[in-house]
């Protein structure tokens, strides 16, 4: 995972060793510039800094210690239900759709037997662009015209997922509609419904969130997870920006686990976010 991230994050570290060239040591004004330029939020950046120890020099395990603590957040226990439902939730041009395919992949290389539900049925195009990433990883999916109930193209997947015997179901949502009252409206449905074709489903939610949107992004978030209580963010897009720092103000803002990142266009390209490993990839061009 770390050549994962060193690639994903490249321009951001790219950046930071940049700054750093030249200083032997860390102090806090150095390190206030460095974290800006990796998009670390100015509110954030005062924080860390204000957490630190009176010392000038900033140590690595006292930054460390700090900025993990904008990530412990505690993690919704899975169910081991099988199968085991998630309602992945975004706006259009999130990544939403790529990020259904990566998953999936991800489980297929689990030997896990995955189904889709293509219950985007706001969009003509979702609904095909979801039947080829289907066919493309050889795997199921349940899908209708456009314009069709949402809810009963979820009902109907799990429905199957539950006779034949899957591991995993999959369903695609609309990120828009008319208005975000149809949008709530239509997500609270499909939900209930989730529960009425297999009790307890859906047992994860999930929305993908463009790491380069910022601000912007992390409302969007937040709107959503009042229309669903949410259980954690896929992040994309960080690939090809110097916004790796962004993650902060994502974890702080929304109180939600990143269960995944994903950088790249490749079906390889999402990995589980781990903190630890994201941290040490940030944190060595600062100190090496």
């Amino acid at each position: 995972m770390f050549d994962f991230l060193k690639k994903g994050l490249k321009k951001t570290l790219e950046n930071i060793a940049q700054i750093k060239s030249g200083h032997k040591k860390i102090t806090k004004d150095l390190l206030e510039e460095i974290l800006l330029e990796a998009d670390v939020g100015y509110e954030i950046v005062e924080e860390i800094i204000y957490y630190l120890p009176p010392s000038d020099e900033v140590r690595k395990e006292d930054l460390r210690r700090v900025m993990k603590t904008y990530f412990l957040y505690d993690q919704k226990e899975l169910s081991h239900s099988k199968p085991f439902v998630e309602l992945i939730l975004g706006v259009n041009g999130a990544g939403k759709t790529t990020s259904i395919a990566k998953l999936a992949y991800l489980y297929k290389q689990q030997n896990q037997k995955i189904i889709l539900g293509a219950c985007d049925t706001f969009r003509a195009g979702a609904i095909e662009q979801l039947k080829l990433w289907a066919q493309k990883l050889d795997i199921e999916i349940v899908a209708s015209s456009q314009g069709h109930d949402p809810s009963a193209v979820a009902f109907d997947t799990i429905s199957k997922a539950k006779a034949k015997d899957f591991d995993r179901v999959i369903i695609d949502t609309a990120g828009r509609l008319q208005n975000q009252k149809n949008l709530a409206l239509e997500l609270e449905k499909i939900i209930r419904i989730c529960d009425k074709a297999f009790s307890g489903a859906p047992h994860r939610k999930i929305l993908v969130l463009d790491g380069t949107q910022g601000n912007a992004g992390i409302l969007q978030a937040k709107a959503f997870n009042e229309f669903v209580k949410l259980d954690g963010v896929i992040i994309t897009k960080l690939d090809g920006t110097a916004k790796g720092g962004g993650l902060f103000s994502i974890a702080r803002e929304l109180e939600l686990p990143i269960l995944y990142i994903g950088v790249g266009e490749s079906m390889q390209d999402l990995y589980e976010f781990d903190i630890d490993k994201y941290l040490d990839t940030l944190l060595d061009p600062i100190y090496n």
